[in-house]
């Protein structure tokens, strides 16, 4: 079947005639990816608190869960479902316990999904947005309805971005982190230059840690002619070029916080950027086992089963990787907001 056609649906998978209501609910919440929310989640929260106007009150509490559910289980729910729809005859060799290739939703069901969450998170983008005014509706509005559209394109054809990495990490850092970090800022004022900086940071590291993720679908993306780096590079050097977009704009992190006059967190971030190019030269040196030594303290911090998940010797790297990086970098990157709320 064309994996374009979206008319006439009849499965490709054997479907499971045993699973109770609950069973397909659970199906259904595990298409949008609930896991995945967390990063644009941390983009609001950050873009809020640096906004310097957000007060602790119901009403702005409100405008915060309303994006946080626009951004998390609306907007990245579905494009996590999208992807897992387009995605069906690679997850069969890739994850083939995934909702579509187990049988336990049908194809039609699947396109249901997205549909139905796709539409209920543009509704929602423009009820908010309408809330305001200026500059601030538009950066809502235009924000959510250029995340669905990117989510959509991104696994979609004829686009079907993620084919190539050129396009595809690019359109992820734009949708996860750059676009919710402006929204969260713009439900309380207007954008600020230094939250549109911190915006692009954000994005550039999101970039850079995508380059990693392609390592747990390396084999199913060679099979299938997907352009990830790791097909196309090589483990080493997807670690290389994965590390130049995290190092550069984190530099660039240090510097501000040091020319904004915030010195704690300039020395904070500058260790905190000394540790991770440690635990980066230990990587690029043995992309299979380089970080393996953490394994003690992972587990102790109770990320064991996220690690565990993967079969993949580079990806299990990249996910004991991701857990110092983005433990270090949310630290800073929420300790400069709050700093930058009350300068």
């Amino acid at each position: 079947m064309n994996q374009g056609n979206m008319s006439g649906l009849e499965s490709n998978f054997p479907l499971r005639t045993d699973l109770t209501i609950k069973d397909k609910i659970k199906a259904h919440i595990e298409l949008l990816d609930p896991v995945t929310w967390i990063s644009a989640v941390q983009g609001i929260a950050c873009g809020a608190i640096a906004s310097g106007a957000m007060e602790l009150n119901w009403y702005h509490f409100l405008l915060l869960g309303l994006l946080i559910v626009l951004y998390g289980p609306l907007g990245t729910g579905f494009s996590q479902s999208v992807n897992d729809y387009y995605d069906r005859f690679l997850d069969k060799v890739n994850e083939p316990s995934r909702p579509i290739p187990s049988g336990r939703l049908s194809e039609k069901e699947a396109v249901w999904n997205w549909s139905i969450v796709g539409a209920l998170a543009l509704l929602l983008g423009v009820v908010l947005g309408l809330q305001f005014e200026g500059q601030q509706r538009f950066i809502i509005i235009t924000a959510i309805v250029v995340g669905l559209f990117m989510g959509y394109i991104y696994s979609a054809p004829p686009f079907k971005l993620k084919r190539n990495v050129l396009a595809s990490a690019p359109a992820v850092g734009l949708s996860y982190s750059f676009i919710t970090w402006l929204s969260g800022n713009a439900i309380f004022t207007e954008i600020r230059l230094e939250v549109f900086y911190m915006a692009i940071i954000n994005a550039c590291m999101t970039i850079g840690l995508i380059f990693l993720n392609d390592f747990k679908s390396a084999k199913g993306d060679k099979e299938g002619g997907l352009k990830s780096l790791p097909v196309m590079i090589g483990a080493k050097n997807t670690y290389l070029v994965s590390f130049v977009f995290v190092d550069v704009p984190f530099i660039w992190f240090v510097y501000l916080m040091h020319d904004w006059g915030f010195q704690i967190m300039f020395y904070v971030s500058l260790i905190s950027l000394i540790i991770i190019l440690v635990m980066q030269i230990t990587l690029f040196h043995d992309p299979k086992n380089g970080a393996k030594a953490l394994d003690a303290s992972v587990s102790g911090m109770g990320f064991s089963n996220l690690v565990g998940k993967s079969e993949v010797k580079e990806h299990k790297s990249f996910l004991r990787y991701l857990i110092v990086n983005n433990g270090l970098y949310l630290i800073n990157v929420i300790a400069a907001s709050i700093m930058l709320a009350g300068n």
